[in-house]
């Protein structure tokens, strides 16, 4: 893995910290920096001691986006290069959203186009107070497309009526009220909002945690239905069955720490 494109750290055994790391181009995403990222993700996704991911960028912007040299070099694509070139990202963004380890958004500066699509995919998105988002792709006469599932999940349709069409730059304070970031803070305390978030999330029961994140993805949207009744029935069933249910449950009444604290 080149470092150069994707700054992979490990503070811990459950926790990791991957950064886009091509400040000189306010890490704006290019055909190389795709890969990679969609390979940290597939590595870290089998990592079962990983109980949490902290995904942020170096540098003066969080994602601006597409490369201009990056898009120079598909000026002269054809619909099928175009189709392939696109497919690409959507891959990465569906392999970050999968990823069954939460994933915690640092949105340290500015965040663009791509670049909103990455910060849609997070778990928890927790952004500085001094951070413009833009959805900027109809200023090129292109549309957000491959981000577009994420982001009308994460904003919600009416904002993203609005934004995808207009191309306007809208605030972090427009984004915290709009629920697609969930804690605003000033740029100086952005690490340890990050640092409380992550310390709530190692606390927490690593397989239920994951079975959580997994849970609001598979029923978000879905009418309550008979099938659906009996899916969440069996999950939770599963779950109380389980060896981390039952320890959870016992040192509740015991009341004394669960065993992946202790460990």
């Amino acid at each position: 893995m080149n470092p150069t494109l994707i700054d992979v750290q490990r503070p811990s055994a459950h926790v990791a910290r991957v950064f886009l790391n091509r400040p000189e181009v306010r890490n704006a995403f290019n055909a190389h920096s795709i890969t990679e990222l969609t390979q940290v993700f597939s590595q870290l996704s089998q990592d079962a001691s990983l109980r949490v991911i902290v995904l942020g960028g170096h540098g003066k912007a969080f994602c601006a986006g597409a490369d201009l040299g990056w898009m120079r070099s598909m000026a002269g694509f054809d619909w099928e290069q175009n189709r392939a070139d696109a497919q690409q990202l959507a891959d990465m963004l569906w392999a970050i959203y999968r990823c069954p380890v939460p994933v915690v958004g640092r949105i340290h500066a500015d965040c663009y186009a791509g670049g909103v699509g990455l910060a849609a995919v997070c778990d928890v998105l927790v952004a500085a107070d001094n951070v413009n988002f833009c959805l900027s792709e109809a200023r090129l006469g292109l549309l957000p497309g491959t981000i577009s599932p994420y982001v009308i999940r994460a904003m919600g349709e009416q904002a993203a009526r609005r934004y995808f069409v207009t191309a306007e730059r809208f605030s972090a304070a427009q984004a915290h009220a709009m629920g697609f970031v969930h804690e605003l803070c000033a740029a100086d305390g952005l690490d340890a909002k990050v640092d409380e978030i992550v310390a709530t999330l190692v606390a927490n029961g690593p397989m239920a945690t994951r079975a959580c994140k997994l849970l609001v993805q598979d029923v978000a949207g879905l009418a309550v239905s008979p099938e659906l009744r009996a899916e969440t029935a069996r999950r939770i069933a599963d779950i109380r069955a389980s060896d981390e249910g039952r320890e959870g449950v016992q040192s509740f009444l015991n009341k004394r720490k669960p065993g992946w604290l202790e460990a």
